[in-house]
């Protein structure tokens, strides 16, 4: 069976870094989108894009095709777009998918989950960087990608750009809890992700958010979509699947 899959990145990336890992849910016979959200293209003006404008642009994309039965699945950041998308399009999805991804209550923002280190460390970039924000490759390499070896860390933290930080500060707004959707979710946990202590967790902090959830687990870290999108593509599957 055919299902329509929208994959939603995280920060730093753009669409085409998920596309080696759509093209084994292609290869599956699933139909996928991977868009570019506002903020993280090319000549968006990362010192104005806020997190309503990302949630926009992906509304706006799910409308423009008239994509229904929808598996929205984020990654990381993507969780926050997601969440607020979700608001909108909820008649068009059939599941939400957070992989690894923020789970947000009303009037939180991104930072709000995250460890203050991280915090003081973007607030920095983002004053030097007018409003934009990048990942050190000291903590890429470790934290986000400790599954790959150094060359493929430095070839995929190449194809990072900088990101918009008013996504990081402005509170999401929603208009019900997420776990009063009525719409399927799942959560898919990478045991391997250090991208937030595991002090701190992504699973079950942030995932028993949703209500009724469904998990999925499997082996990787937090960009899994470089170092193993085969199997980043099953556990996708297993989570979106009726």
């Amino acid at each position: 069976m055919s299902d329509t899959y929208v994959l939603v990145h995280g920060a730093w990336h753009t669409g085409a870094e998920l596309e080696a890992t759509a093209e084994h849910l292609r290869k599956a016979g699933h139909t996928v989108h991977c868009p570019t959200l506002a903020g993280n293209r090319a000549s968006d003006d990362r010192s104005r894009v806020g997190l309503k404008d990302a949630v926009d642009s992906l509304v706006q994309f799910i409308e423009s095709k008239d994509l229904r039965d929808v598996r929205l699945a984020g990654h990381s950041y993507g969780g926050m777009v997601i969440s607020g998308a979700a608001q909108q399009v909820a008649a068009r999805l059939k599941r939400l998918v957070y992989i690894n991804a923020f789970v947000p209550l009303d009037g939180q923002c991104l930072n709000d989950m995250v460890p203050p280190h991280y915090v003081q460390l973007f607030d920095s970039i983002a004053g030097a960087q007018n409003n934009a924000v990048m990942l050190p490759f000291p903590i890429w390499r470790e934290a986000f990608i400790n599954d790959a070896d150094l060359a493929l860390a430095t070839s995929a933290f190449e194809q990072l750009n900088p990101h918009p930080y008013k996504t990081f500060t402005d509170p999401i707004v929603l208009a019900q809890p997420l776990a009063a959707l009525e719409v399927g979710k799942s959560y898919l946990n990478c045991q391997q992700d250090a991208a937030l202590p595991h002090s701190l967790p992504w699973h079950p902090r942030l995932s028993e958010r949703l209500g009724l959830f469904r998990l999925v687990e499997c082996p990787g870290s937090h960009e899994m979509w470089f170092s193993n999108p085969a199997r980043l593509a099953q556990a996708i599957i297993e989570a979106g699947r009726d």
